[in-house]
């Protein structure tokens, strides 16, 4: 049920991916004005992307698409993408759309104008940039929870049996199972979503050859492929050990060995195709993703294993003390790789408020911490258990007349009833009575002679925190695999900066509301509004566009409109914008704000001879 509930949460509540990736420049500029008709487009990026069959989509100014050559690497950097324009191209201004894959595998689009001769009179709407369909988006992140919760399952129950030595580990095959089926199952299911999610489609388009053929091309693909390969190594891992598992057996030191490797293995298709793989300190970044990647399972795999057999079968006490230290040492793992992936990701202490990333970064680390609040409950209630003095076991002993009481220290196997001391229940044979000769093939009491009320009101005890544990590590989870998908703060503060330096535009929009008329008895009132649009809204000069809408929000023409600017604070202006009627809308190429500040910005609007309307607006002006 919980499961459930929060795979509906992750499929409604999915938000776009962002990636490291951002766009330096641009050839022709974002918003200039060439005299000629360039021969190609070229973009450059602030790392590696890969490109898509549909990465440029360039529009002429009637919104007709341009037919256009396929989109190519330039000069063999894999930073920027060109894409070839036919010869006769036109004049006016055009639009350009495009979308690429960053280097950590997520999708990145955006948008804009460039002009060719004269700009067009009215400027052309930019079409929609949203980076990803939200079906095929949602879908793609409930895969990826999926991937991470069976390789917690695979690879924390197969430590669990390794390192905690259970003495029977038939109840955990079906573990083992689960997690390799689900795996394979997601892998597969992210496999073909991996071509939609990249263009941007819907899930329909999963059953496409040619998409399919495409992500295998690609890293990300060839990760998930590899991914596939390993679990096939997996599965013949299982059916070697097959026997030793039926027979309650531990596996051999060599399928051990094996195991770990292709454990590791597997946390490289991760740390191989995500954040890790770009940015910073890449193969440091990679080794920590693989230990954390290995710590999370190790932890939350073992809690699950150990919550199997309390409900399954006996567990000594010397199993719940090894996964004990086993949770403790994973937790000093995760502690380690967290600290340095999250100053990795974040760049700043501002960043953890001031960003998504951030914000999501805080919320999984409070779940992190209800979690080890649930485990140090759980290693208090096995301390109490290991420092109890002794448990007693009626025996009757051949050649005595009664029963003679047996002291056993918790944790001993042959010696008394600790094996079963976790779930109730008394389970092996007794060696010897106290003092007495050995007692072969005597067996134990029954179940409910060894545990007193108050130790067993401790086991109950046990098995609700290791439940705790289990429920709050289903939401760390869910974080993690948000986090996997959110821009990091570092790659954001990147991205700004390129933005800035390359001078691409940071546009100032203020939507001004006016009415004229209304007051006046028997006169049909004129409502709307004016967009004005300073380019690019920093000190110094600046373009501005103006355009009047009506209450339909359509386009409105007017005989006469004025816009100009004051800044109180330093008593300067009014500024007079001299905007002049470019048909159908309203333009100033130059309007110098000398300071940075709250200008005021006031629009006189005239619909006749007589009617006419002042309003204001503040305006932030930055340097």
């Amino acid at each position: 049920m919980l499961l459930g509930t929060v795979l509906v949460l992750l499929l409604l509540g999915g938000g776009p991916a962002s990636a490291h990736a951002a766009l330096r420049s641009a050839d022709p500029a974002d918003g200039s004005v060439v005299r000629t008709a360039p021969d190609a487009l070229t973009l450059t990026f602030t790392e590696s992307v890969g490109l898509l069959d549909d990465s440029f989509r360039v529009f002429d100014p009637h919104n007709r698409r341009v037919d256009t050559g396929r989109a190519g690497h330039a000069d063999g950097r894999a930073d920027t993408a060109r894409i070839k324009l036919p010869a006769k191209l036109g004049t006016g201004t055009f639009t350009v759309a495009w979308r690429v894959v960053s280097a950590d595998s997520h999708p990145i689009a955006g948008a804009f104008t460039f002009s060719v001769g004269t700009p067009s009179a009215t400027p052309p709407a930019l079409p929609g940039t949203s980076v990803e369909n939200p079906a095929t988006g949602g879908l793609f992140n409930i895969g990826r929870y999926l991937a991470y919760l069976a390789a917690a399952l695979l690879v924390g129950t197969a430590a669990f049996i390794a390192v905690c030595r259970p003495p029977d580990v038939r109840p955990l095959r079906r573990l083992l199972l689960a997690g390799w089926w689900a795996l394979a199952g997601s892998t597969v299911f992210l496999l073909l979503l991996r071509g939609p999610y990249e263009a941007g489609t819907g899930p329909a388009q999963a059953l496409d050859p040619s998409v399919l053929t495409r992500t295998l091309g690609t890293r990300p693909g060839l990760a998930l492929v590899a991914r596939l390969a390993l679990l096939a190594a997996v599965a013949a891992l299982l059916l070697w050990q097959r026997k030793a598992l039926g027979q309650g057996r531990r596996p051999s030191r060599a399928a051990l060995l094996t195991g770990a490797t292709l454990a590791t293995c597997l946390a490289l298709t991760w740390a191989g195709a995500e954040h890790a793989s770009a940015g910073i300190q890449v193969p440091v970044a990679m080794t920590s993703t693989v230990l954390h990647l290995l710590a999370m399972a190790v932890w939350l795999g073992g809690l699950a294993s150990l919550l199997t057999l309390f409900y399954r079968a006996s567990v000594p006490s010397r199993v719940v003390g090894r996964f004990s230290q086993l949770a403790g040492l994973s937790v000093t793992v995760l502690v380690v790789t967290g600290v340095y992936q999250s100053w990795r990701g974040l760049g700043s202490v501002a960043a953890l408020t001031d960003t998504t990333y951030g914000r999501v970064l805080l919320a999984k680390l409070v779940a992190v911490t209800l979690l080890l609040l649930a485990g140090a409950r759980s290693r208090r209630t096995v301390t109490r258990e290991r420092t109890a003095r002794n448990v007693t076991v009626e025996v009757t002993s051949v050649g005595t007349e009664g029963p003679t009481r047996v002291p056993e220290p918790v944790g001993g196997r042959a010696e008394g009833a600790a094996d079963g001391l976790a779930d109730g229940r008394v389970t092996g044979t007794v060696d010897a009575p106290a003092g007495g000769p050995p007692l072969p093939g005597k067996p134990r009491p029954p179940a409910g002679a060894a545990l007193t009320p108050a130790e067993d009101a401790q086991r109950r005890a046990l098995r609700r925190s290791v439940l705790a544990e289990v429920v709050v590590s289903v939401v760390v989870l869910v974080f993690t695999t948000v986090l996997t998908g959110t821009l990091p703060g570092r790659a954001a503060a990147e991205a700004a900066t390129a933005e800035q330096s390359a001078g691409l535009p940071v546009a100032s929009v203020t939507n001004i509301p006016f009415t004229i008329g209304s007051g006046s008895p028997g006169v049909r009132g004129v409502s709307g509004k004016v967009q004005v649009t300073l380019d690019p809204g920093r000190v110094g000069d600046n373009g501005l566009q103006a355009v009047v809408y009506g209450p339909d929000g359509g386009f409105v023409s007017i005989p006469e409109l004025r816009v100009s600017f004051s800044l109180p604070d330093q008593d300067i202006g009014p500024l007079d914008a001299k905007v002049t009627d470019r048909g159908g809308y309203w333009a100033a190429d130059t309007v110098n704000l000398p300071l940075p500040g709250t200008w005021e910005m006031k629009v006189t609007v005239r619909v006749s001879e007589t009617d006419q309307v002042s309003e204001s607006k503040p305006v932030e002006i930055v340097r």
